[in-house]
């Protein structure tokens, strides 16, 4: 393949800026393209993050963040697995809100993503083609963009969320960012406010649903599979209405996962068998209730459902114990609008004395006495403190987890939950927080962050070959977490720290490689997991150009 000099020092996969060496400026026409001073990858390091640390706010860190990985992909990656718990909150949530309300005025780049429009079909094959470039993709990360986070509906702008996830993957499991690719379904926007905007980018109609959509979506996944025979497809950020309906249409025939559905099960599993090895209970003693029964708060309950099946419940005794609570308050069986992940859930009127008073979640805490209380409902200050001692009244160790995001959507805050339960509730927060100290004791705050898992387990599964993402090796993801935390120690955290992503991600992708082997899902021999782990690990560092790497002339 043929660069000009320029094109090689504006390629993110191949410039090494002020790195490349006298040699390699002589060989390929760099000798007055760059200052005479050849840099190690360390010293720019040091020097990116000097400027990293001028930037006065968390949005200005995100854009130069930004700047760096579209001009050199080994630069970024390597400051960002030295600062991974600093970066974290940069380079994704809770600042990435701020660039996805933003992105069309911010925009100057794509960052190697696929627009995908439902008004130009006929163009996804060659889309694809000219995105990957020749390169082996073995994982995409997609999303329609109209459950972003919290924040709804932003169309075309939402690719910044599959960017984001894609350097977490890359960041804290080692996936050769070479191998990824980012792409957006831009099925319109029901968002007035960016279709109202001169400058937005995306398709300006609004959301095209049912049949039309459902042939857009199964059109890319055909063309992505075929494309990409190695493929780990990850589904991001769908809308309510079409995301269990898209994993379900592909999960017993391709390799997929749904972040919202599958992998927030997986680490607020993972927080819950935290908590209960400090309380010493066990799961089927424990009443689960959701506020917020979305996407996001079905599927939680789903997988926490299939933990107790899997401890020896039944399906119907396990039901028993779960309560999903939205806006129109406790699920009932004889609503009109429940949808298909609800509707395991819905409680029968008859079961309770005053079903009609069920309207709100604090008249369902003071009925149901749940023991685990889950937030997705992005309803700000939702768990009040009457809510919370009501709970904690009725239990020893609450288990609270407020998981909506960004921090202005959390339904409370863990200094809160810890002082009004006067230290006796396990907290994890769906965004960071710092130690809580009370009566003495430092409380540690797990951050119930889907980083904690789903890079790992996208690596498992990738090395492993695996032809499908099982239940079976979800369990062994969460699984893979407990015990980390010493939960001896007053004021243990039910999570591991984020601050050690990158080794809690090599646990969790040997569990899930090991699980995806022993269930026969390997479409190539393995016989040692870990070795396969450790041969396709990616590591930033700057090596020898390609061979097949050219320099032509300019005006060649």
């Amino acid at each position: 393949m043929k660069y000009t000099p320029e094109q090689l020092l504006h390629d993110p996969f191949l410039n090494k800026g002020t790195a490349f060496t006298r040699s390699e400026r002589d060989q390929y026409s760099l000798n007055g393209l760059l200052p005479p001073a050849i840099q190690t990858l360390e010293q720019q390091v040091k020097q990116a993050y000097a400027q990293y640390q001028s930037k006065e706010t968390a949005l200005e860190k995100r854009i130069f963040l930004m700047n760096i990985f579209n001009e050199n992909h080994i630069l970024f990656y390597k400051l960002f697995s030295q600062h991974v718990y600093e970066f974290m909150p940069i380079v994704y949530d809770p600042t990435i809100a701020d660039t996805i309300e933003n992105y069309s005025a911010l925009f100057t780049d794509p960052q190697n993503a696929t627009y995908l429009s439902i008004d130009d079909q006929d163009h996804i094959e060659d889309a694809l083609r000219q995105s990957a470039d020749g390169r082996d993709i073995r994982l995409i990360v997609v999303t329609d963009g109209e459950g972003i986070l919290g924040i709804g509906d932003w169309g075309t702008q939402g690719v910044d969320i599959a960017v984001g996830k894609l350097m977490v993957y890359s960041a804290a499991a080692g996936i050769d960012p070479s191998q990824v690719l980012p792409v957006v379904l831009d099925a319109g926007t029901n968002n007035k406010k960016i279709l109202d905007d001169d400058l937005y980018l995306g398709v300006r109609h609004e959301r095209i649903y049912g049949k039309k959509y459902n042939s857009f979506v199964d059109r890319f996944v055909a063309i992505a599979e075929k494309m990409f025979p190695n493929l780990y497809l990850h589904f991001e950020d769908f809308g309510r209405s079409n995301a269990a309906n898209i994993l379900n249409r592909y999960k017993e025939q391709y390799t997929v996962f749904n972040d919202d559905i599958q992998g927030t099960g997986i680490i607020v599993l993972a927080g819950i068998l935290g908590a209960l090895n400090i309380s010493h209970e066990k799961i089927s003693d424990q009443i689960y209730m959701c506020f917020g029964a979305g996407t996001a708060g079905a599927g939680i309950a789903s997988r926490i459902c299939e933990e107790f099946v899997q401890q020896g419940m039944t399906i119907q005794e396990a039901k028993k114990h779960f309560y999903l609570v939205d806006k129109q308050g406790l699920l009932f069986d004889d609503m009109d609008d429940l949808t298909p992940e609800q509707k395991p859930f819905a409680r029968k009127r008859s079961e309770f004395a005053n079903a009609e008073k069920l309207t709100n979640l604090e008249a369902a805490v003071k009925a149901i006495h749940p023991t685990i209380l889950v937030g997705t409902s992005t309803v700000p200050g939702s768990f009040t403190e009457n809510v919370i001692k009501e709970m904690a009244a009725h239990t020893e160790r609450p288990i609270i987890f407020p998981l909506s995001n960004p921090t202005k959507l959390a339904e409370a805050k863990a200094e809160d939950l810890i002082c009004w339960t006067k230290g006796k509730a396990l907290v994890a927060t769906g965004i960071p927080a710092e130690p809580v100290v009370y009566d003495g004791v430092s409380y540690e705050i797990g951050q119930a962050n889907n980083a904690l898992v789903y890079p790992g387990l996208g690596l498992g599964t990738i090395a492993a070959t695996a032809r499908l993402l099982t239940d079976g090796m979800i369990s062994a993801a969460a699984h893979s977490l407990g015990g980390i935390v010493d939960s001896t120690q007053p004021g243990a955290a039910v999570l591991p720290p984020v601050s050690k992503l990158s080794s809690f991600s090599q646990t969790v992708a040997i569990a899930t490689a090991k699980e995806a082997v022993a269930e026969k899902l390997n479409r190539t021999k393995i016989a040692d997991v870990e070795k396969a782990i450790a041969d396709i690990k990616w590591t930033p560092e700057y090596h020898a150009i390609l061979a097949d790497v050219k320099v032509a002339k300019r005006g060649e």
